[in-house]
């Protein structure tokens, strides 16, 4: 299971890492004005709706299902499957894509209510969605299609498609001069890379198991059954999806620059929920579903378990971070351009707040597992409602006098209550033991944050004495100076606090 964490975190700290480049280029090029804002809520529409229903609801369903017919019936009956699904599933598309073309100025009214004030604003909003929007098919089959190849143990193309999202927006970016504006600039790129997203993975599923052919429709059992787990995965997955829809429409009314504050710290937040959490739940849900077909209850369980160590261990340093120095890190990766270090500080500030948040979004994909894996995927949704409505009642309390900063601590609020209601339902049930051993890593991990923390915050103050007469380059000299430092203290704090067996049990086990 370690290699192929390792293989889908390879491939996504890549897709990060020229992530940021994108977004130093989209912060340099847009800034975080009224064409950014608008361009932010062409990306977030099909974002959302590719959440909910592709990477979100559609794969917890799709993974345990095909892994079960592949296993228990061959794999002509798990093809015959595949193509059921797709079929349907490119029907359901092509249907909402059209619906959302006709309708995109009542939904802009609905999902950016506060553009209505600005006329302009308004039509550049509708213009760039109606680009974008068309991703969310394309990469709904890419989903299907990263199913099927982790069942089938390839993870690797899956894990790395997300890297051309952010090589076509730098090229279309780096061409701003021959489009209108350069949000239409990034939005053909956001829908230039859904092609080849979808080619790469057509391509290698074509290679290793063929791909899903049109079929007639039939709601066998497997269908059936498919759709069953669907409807609960849906509504656990629109439970966050509403929260960020919730941050769009309200941030719209906020001042502007609000959603361009929310977009940049959310990019940041986003690096461990999408290599550590993302990572190690798309491998932890295939073979928890293995595991559980084949009646080995503990293996699964000790499988979840060492998840949840990889995910502490590699979460911490960046709470600490996020919560301590987020205004260095925000200056020495964006502030430049038309991005200001006010830009910077206010995002940096919205960074904090989502740090908070950023241990449960790190670890719900692992959590949550056990109860996919068992085809449960209603009782998840009891946990997501729940911290939804916490989540949204606190936004509308906390958005006059914070802001976006509001905002994203609502967000972190209710993932964590989202989170530990699924633990304590997994408690209940006996999939999950909460016992000494778990404890006391945690408190060795909070331990370890702490020290962290510290060492951060003393360092970021010696950095800006010590470098505050450099010329240029002085927030990314203490951006270095605070990986350097960080990754030392840490070390020491896991050598000494957990020891090198633990690291060596952890790595063999």
């Amino acid at each position: 299971m370690l290699g192929r964490i390792f293989t889908v975190g390879g491939y996504t700290l890549l897709s990060r890492l020229t992530g940021f480049a994108r977004d130093i280029m989209l912060a340099a090029i847009l800034g975080a004005g009224p064409v950014a804002d608008a361009f932010f809520v062409a990306l977030r529409l099909p974002n959302h709706f590719r959440a909910i229903f592709a990477e979100g609801a559609f794969n917890a369903a799709w993974v345990p299902a095909y892994a079960h017919v592949h296993g228990e019936r061959g794999e002509a009956a798990a093809k015959l499957f595949a193509d059921r699904i797709f079929t349907l599933l490119l029907a359901l598309q092509v249907l909402l894509l059209v619906v959302a073309w006709l309708f995109m100025p009542q939904a802009m009214s609905i999902l950016a209510p506060g553009f209505g004030e600005d006329a302009e604003q308004r039509r550049l909003a509708i213009e760039l969605t109606r680009i974008t929007f068309p991703y969310l098919l394309l990469i709904t089959l890419v989903t299907l299609y990263g199913g099927m190849l982790n069942v089938m143990q390839r993870f690797a193309s899956a894990a790395a498609a997300s890297i051309f999202l952010n090589v076509a927006m730098m090229m279309t970016l780096a061409l701003a001069a021959w489009f209108p504006t350069a949000g239409h600039a990034a939005a053909w790129g956001v829908l230039i890379s859904g092609f080849l997203q979808y080619f790469l993975l057509a391509g290698d599923l074509a290679r290793h198991g063929g791909l899903p052919r049109f079929a007639p429709l039939k709601l066998d059992e497997d269908v059936r059954g498919f759709f069953k787990a669907l409807g609960p995965a849906t509504l656990g997955s629109m439970g966050t999806q509403i929260a960020l829809f919730a941050d769009t429409i309200i941030a719209t009314f906020l001042p502007a620059g609000a959603l361009s504050a929310l977009y940049y710290a959310d990019r940041l937040n986003q690096l461990p929920i999408g290599v550590i959490g993302i990572a190690i739940g798309t491998v932890l849900l295939p073979e928890m579903s293995r595991r559980i077909t084949a009646n080995d209850h503990d293996g699964a369980m000790k499988a979840q378990r060492r998840a949840f160590d990889f995910t502490l261990l590699f979460s911490v340093p960046f709470v600490a971070a996020f919560i301590t120095v987020p205004d260095a890190i925000m200056r020495a990766l964006f502030a430049r351009g038309a991005f200001s270090k006010a830009d910077a500080a206010a995002a940096g500030a919205t960074l904090a707040a989502y740090a908070i948040g950023l241990i449960p979004f790190v670890l719900i994909r692992s959590a949550v597992a056990t109860f996919y894996a068992r085809k449960d995927t209603a009782t998840p949704v009891r946990a997501s409602l729940t911290g939804i409505a916490v989540n949204v009642a606190l936004k509308f309390a906390l958005m006059g006098s914070l802001a976006q900063i509001g905002l994203a601590l609502a967000t972190a609020v209710g993932v964590w209550t989202n989170l530990l209601l699924v633990l304590t339902f997994a408690v209940r049930r006996g999939y999950l033991a909460f016992d000494r051993a778990l404890v006391q890593s945690l408190a060795k991990f909070v331990l370890s944050g702490l020290i962290l923390a510290a060492g951060l915050w003393l360092t970021a103050h010696f950095g800006a004495i010590y470098f505050s007469t450099m010329p240029s380059f002085r927030d990314e000299m203490t951006l270095a100076l605070l990986m350097i430092t960080g990754t030392f203290i840490y070390a020491f704090c896991i050598l000494v606090l957990f020891g090198r067996g633990w690291l060596f049990s952890l790595v063999r086990g």
